[in-house]
């Protein structure tokens, strides 16, 4: 991974496609790592000699480790706290959404059902936290 990387933490192959698809049809073209699951996410994250992603998208479902405690052990290490996490998932519980910007989170988007609303979510999201967002200087971890 490079620092212009978006890693993308998602165990459904159809969503995965879905979250590629928008992210080509907005000409969003930063490499994508994926995750398949909590663990390898944390594992990815957890080599010193890689540079971080720019963005982690995280989704909340996920086997062996799920996003919630991903994003607490994210958030707990020195090295990857301030790194930008946006949950990205169809879960429409409140609880998820309070325990998510609880733990962290710097956005929760739900996925939306129709692919052009899901395009443009994508779109957004890409503008804001590829382009617009200054993420913190290098090697100066809080």
């Amino acid at each position: 991974m490079d620092d212009k990387t978006i890693l993308l933490v998602e165990d459904s192959r159809q969503d995965e496609a879905l979250i590629l698809r928008a992210l080509k049809k907005n000409n969003i073209g930063n490499e994508v790592v994926v995750a398949r699951d909590g663990a390898e996410a944390l594992t990815l994250l957890a080599k010193p000699d890689r540079p971080l992603p720019q963005l982690v998208l995280l989704d909340l479902k996920l086997p062996k480790i799920d996003g919630l405690e991903v994003l607490q052990r994210i958030r707990a290490e020195r090295r990857t706290r301030l790194l930008p996490v946006v949950i990205l998932t169809s879960s429409t519980e409140e609880s998820d959404r309070l325990r998510g910007y609880s733990f962290g989170a710097n956005s929760y988007i739900r996925k939306p059902v129709d692919f052009t609303q899901f395009a443009e979510a994508v779109r957004q999201l890409g503008l804001y936290w590829l382009i617009m967002n200054e993420p913190p200087p290098p090697g100066r971890e809080a």
